[in-house]
């Protein structure tokens, strides 16, 4: 007799209900450092506390509930382990900490418990939560704004690499990162097509950061940083704009004010890249319908289908051309100026 492995239906929705019970343990241990105390081999938990400066018999709770999901390695003597999940909470490119951190903040998650709210309102329950939007908060708040960049970049990499592969950048001359943060979309795109040069746009006290990233990389004399609101305008000089992730988070109307900018930036067929999930119709699951309810939650955005996509460049004087798949949930939309 072959017994049935499918979980109960009520189960599966309770698993859903109590997720916070997995992504608050991993925030706990994206926090704490652990995965990088245990590079050198494994520890025992009373020595992790003493190096983290934690209850010892609280942390080991914490680690053995991830350990029986594959997020660590207990062994006798409470000692653990690395094992591959837990490699990518390491401080190091392409790491998942900084993604952990920043759903798992405080500041985030008051944000959330006004989800009810945003669904009465239409209006972001970050603001409600915290008294302002969320990219003035990070103007005040530059811990958890470098939370979020650290997130956004750790994140992007391996998306990045996926969009690279799927395009070539060669026939552009100039191209400009709108929104471009540190620089490390740029730095990729440049490593990979050594006639180009570039420029990345953000607000100063982020742009900051891609100067000191570009200079180490030694990519400094073949790109530009402009300090500066995309809302206020955008640098001219550039053939080519590129954004990564930065349409979802706005309203339409915001949307076509920053197209409306890189449109009288770029000459008559200019291209304009950008970067983003593209909702599918239907019921199948979509990263793209989750992450829609974090544009509910923390802005005035949200994703977009290809048909949404389309309007908005049409009424910023863009013609959509073609929508580009990757091996990523990330697709490139390419248009031109007109």
């Amino acid at each position: 007799m072959n017994e049935s492995h499918e979980i109960p239906v009520p189960m599966q929705v309770l698993q859903m209900a109590t997720s916070k019970m997995l992504s608050q343990p991993l925030y706990v241990a994206a926090k704490l450092g652990i995965a990088d105390l245990l590079v050198d081999g494994p520890l025992s938990v009373e020595s992790l506390a003493q190096k983290t400066k934690t209850h010892a018999d609280s942390l080991y709770r914490v680690l053995r509930a991830l350990a029986s999901v594959g997020v660590f390695e207990e062994n006798e003597g409470r000692t653990f382990r690395l094992t591959p999940k837990a490699e990518t909470l390491c401080d190091r490119p392409g790491s998942t900490r900084g993604m952990v951190l920043w759903f798992g903040d405080p500041a985030h998650h008051r944000a959330w418990e006004n989800l009810l709210y945003s669904v009465y309102t239409g209006k972001p329950g970050f603001d409600k939560a915290h008294g302002k939007p969320v990219f003035q908060y990070f103007m005040e708040n530059r811990e958890l704004s470098e939370i979020f960049n650290q997130a956004m970049t750790g994140n992007a990499r391996n998306i990045h690499a996926a969009v690279l592969e799927a395009y070539d950048f060669a026939p552009i001359k100039v191209l400009y990162d709108i929104g471009g943060g540190h620089g490390h979309l740029m730095a990729q795109v440049l490593a990979k097509t050594p006639g180009l040069k570039g420029g990345v746009f953000d607000l100063p006290h982020v742009v900051e950061g891609a100067r000191k990233d570009l200079a180490s990389a030694g990519l400094d004399a073949r790109c530009e940083c402009f300090g500066g609101d995309f809302f206020a305008g955008v640098p001219g000089g550039a053939d080519a704009h590129i954004m990564s992730f930065i349409l979802h988070d706005w309203s339409d109307d915001e949307c076509v004010k920053l197209l409306g900018h890189c449109a009288k930036a770029l000459p008559v067929g200019g291209r304009l890249l950008v970067m983003e999930n593209v909702v599918a119709p239907g019921n199948a699951p979509s990263f793209g319908k989750l992450i829609d309810l974090e544009m509910l939650v923390m802005t005035t955005g949200r994703e977009r289908s290809q048909a949404e996509f389309a309007q908005l460049f049409a009424r910023a004087g863009f013609a959509l051309e073609r929508v580009v798949p990757t091996k990523s949930p990330v697709s490139l939309l390419e248009a031109r100026r007109v």
